[in-house]
């Protein structure tokens, strides 16, 4: 059977493609811009056919069906491996439960140890040999495909082609079910305009990057504003190699500064393995040849990164202790991200020779409500803190009131070089937390 022929014996609508889900099923929806629009709407109309449907998902960019339908979660459970906006309110409502992982285990995670009965992913249009792209989210998409006992595929109109690199596609042969439709216009997320304290944590971090350097810039405004800096300084000639593929490689790349010609791995090319930003940017992506798109146990293999000399690794973070230790995913028992590859990267790059991971952040917060401010540099973190980067494995620190490295430093070294770079208004009650912690000297103040 020819690849056109299959495709339309396996096309079904919406409705009659998620008739394969049966109760007590595990449904894996992806990641991002792979997860279904259609899909998950028909599935969400059979609320009362079906009990004990357990869903899996991460970074969810728009409402779910599904939730939507049962807030009494009467027949469907929604699990994330990533907290954005919209997961953080559905678990205020006890409607989301959070899945912990090192991001580069996790297609290893499917293949060893998890249940898929049935994955439903979107894709881009089929091509002539059969082939559908995992377009903007490669990451674990192939990993859940080989362990799904049923396929179907959304086709969405709008997604690009992403070139791999490597599992980057499934073919038409390996789907149950193909489902059109239309579709609205992708997601775009706005990557904002960096404030003066953005601006002042990313000239700290450019001057430590040299020519050749390859760059990872993780998820958030802080990484993304250093690396528009980048795009504006001297540096030349920079690799690209990181989970998240935003706007600001793409503002390197028309400004001359992106060439992955140093690069050690995947040389001449961009290596990726999800993409969130603007439509420009997801216009970069189809069928770009200088742009690899990997599986995540590719990108954020500690052993692959270090293979780059001079990487840089930039991520925030929510809170760090006097100790060291950085909770990038929660506060206290709420959680507000996840895990993902944050250890991976900043692992990988102090490997690297020259290399160097930095984690950036405000050093203070606003309540909401009242406005009082409060202090991201802590004594402990608080009851339920989930440590995102045990204190072993943090190179440098970086706020608006500085830059520090805490590798192969003391507690008392590191206690006062954190205190440092916190702000002044709570530095005097640091350091008094930090002499009943017996991790002061008494010798030095700031």
């Amino acid at each position: 059977m020819n690849p056109i022929s299959e495709y339309n014996s396996k096309l079904r609508s919406a409705e009659k493609a998620v008739v394969i889900v049966k109760s007590g099923d595990w449904v894996d929806y992806g990641l991002g811009l792979s997860q279904p629009i259609l899909l998950d709407a028909a599935l969400a109309k059979r609320k009362k056919e079906l009990a004990d449907v357990k869903i899996r998902s991460a970074l969810s960019l728009a409402p779910r069906h599904v939730v939507n339908v049962d807030p009494q979660q009467e027949t469907f459970t929604f699990c994330s491996w990533h907290f954005g906006g919209y997961e953080r309110k559905l678990q205020e409502q006890n409607l989301c439960y959070f899945t912990p992982m090192v991001y580069r285990n996790k297609p290893d995670f499917y293949r060893n140890n998890l249940e898929v009965d049935v994955a439903m992913i979107s894709v881009a249009p089929m091509d002539k040999h059969g082939y559908f792209s995992f377009s903007l989210t490669n990451s674990v998409t192939r990993a859940i495909m080989d362990k799904a006992r049923k396929i179907i595929v959304e086709v969405n109109e709008h997604l690009p082609v992403a070139l791999g690199g490597c599992e980057e596609c499934v073919h038409i042969s390996e789907v149950d079910y193909v489902v059109e439709g239309t579709h609205e216009n992708l997601t775009a997320l706005a990557s904002g305009m960096p404030d003066e304290v953005d601006q002042k944590v990313a000239r700290m971090i450019v001057e430590e990057i040299v020519d050749g350097a390859t760059i990872q810039l993780g998820i958030g405004g802080m990484p993304n504003a250093v690396g528009m800096l980048i795009a504006d300084s001297d540096v030349k000639n920079l690799g690209m190699h990181t989970e998240m593929l935003v706007d600001a490689y793409l503002t390197m790349y028309e400004k001359g500064k992106l060439t992955n010609k140093c690069k050690r791995t995947d040389q001449g090319k961009g290596a990726w393995t999800f993409c969130m930003g603007s439509q420009a940017l997801y216009d970069w992506v189809d069928h770009n040849p200088s742009l690899a798109s990997y599986p995540v146990n590719y990108t954020n293999d500690p052993a692959v990164i270090a293979q780059n000399d001079n990487f840089i690794s930039v991520n925030n973070c929510v809170e760090v202790d006097l100790f060291g230790q950085v909770s990038a995913e929660s506060s206290g028992l709420k959680q507000i991200s996840g895990s993902g590859g944050q250890l991976d990267f900043v692992t990988g790059a102090y490997s690297s020779r020259g290399g160097k991971s930095f984690i950036c952040f405000r050093s203070t917060y606003a309540e909401k409500k009242s406005g009082k401010l409060y202090s991201r540099v802590v004594p402990t973190l608080p009851t339920g803190g989930i440590v995102t980067d045990p204190r072993s494995q943090i190179h440098y620190l970086v706020t608006e009131w500085g830059k520090v490295t805490l590798a192969g430093r003391s507690t008392w070294e590191r206690a006062e070089r954190i205190i440092s770079i916190a702000h002044p208004d709570f530095r005097d009650d640091l350091i008094r937390q930090a002499e009943k912690m017996k991790i002061w000297r008494r010798s030095n103040r700031i």
